[in-house]
């Protein structure tokens, strides 16, 4: 299908951002993997596009301290070969590696895909998992948003409708970690994901394609504190969940899959 048309402007800085996207019913654009699909569909109907794709500035990879800045515009393929990523925080580079195909990952960025809010998205659940920050400007100016509190439902996030998203900042870890999913084809959607990492003596574990917004299993890592082996804890995994029904697989059969791939994952990231 044609979109419906639309407006089209290239933003300048940051700040010119916010401000074209004071008009009505404006969206940003980045790479355009996320929307630009949806336009076609006409299931989304912006009537202004905001380019923010030429704003070099929001792309990298930095250490700060104990942790890691990443810009927003930072693409998939250059998350998956970061040196320093792959070094302190390799879950983010091998995930980034395994959205889509090649040409996705030239064109994708980190911050297109978090903000598009998609609860079957790989590298959501990985930031919840790693407990990251994402930091938003808007007209009132900088804020820091935990990623428990960023994703609010399907396709939904707490950015407000003039904030950008400028950074994601994730801890450098010291212990292990895994992030496996299921996909009937290489290059879909994952039917079920499973992140988890080793922090500060603990397990957190984040499932992909569970429910509305990435889910951490708070019931695997109770268990876990519990001192249940990861089998047993794995068992755990769909307690609080409400996987979805489609074409892909039957809730029931979700059930099933997310038990597998979180003993898997745990398997990985506690060896």
């Amino acid at each position: 299908m044609i979109p419906e048309r639309f407006e089209y402007e290239v933003a300048e800085s940051i700040d010119h951002a916010v401000e074209l996207l004071g008009s009505a019913d404006a969206k940003l654009l980045a790479g355009g993997h996320s929307l630009l699909p949806l336009m076609r569909l006409r299931v989304a109907r912006p009537s202004l596009l905001v380019d923010i794709g030429r704003l070099r500035e929001l792309s990298y990879v930095r250490e700060d301290g104990d942790a890691i800045a990443i810009g927003a515009l930072t693409r998939h393929h250059d998350l998956a070969g970061d040196t320093t990523l792959q070094k302190r925080c390799g879950i983010v580079a091998h995930a980034a590696a395994m959205i889509g195909d090649p040409q996705v990952r030239h064109r994708g960025t980190i911050g297109g895909s978090v903000a598009h809010g998609d609860p079957a998205a790989d590298l959501g659940t990985v930031l919840t998992a790693l407990e990251a920050e994402l930091v938003a400007y808007g007209k009132d100016g900088e804020r820091r948003i935990p990623a428990a509190d960023f994703f609010t439902g399907v396709f939904e996030t707490a950015l407000g409708p003039q904030d950008v998203l400028t950074e994601i900042c994730v801890p450098a870890l010291a212990g292990g970690w895994s992030y496996v999913k299921f996909r009937r084809r290489s290059q879909d959607w994952a039917t079920v994901g499973v992140a988890a990492v080793q922090a500060n003596g603990a397990a957190r574990v984040a499932l992909t394609n569970r429910g509305a917004t990435p889910l951490r299993a708070a019931a695997v890592e109770e268990a876990l504190v519990g001192g249940a082996d990861a089998a047993a804890a794995a068992d755990q995994a769909a307690e609080g969940t409400d996987p979805p029904n489609d074409t892909d697989g039957s809730a029931e059969y979700r059930r099933h899959l997310v038990k597998l791939l979180t003993k898997r994952a745990l398997a990985e990231a506690l060896e």
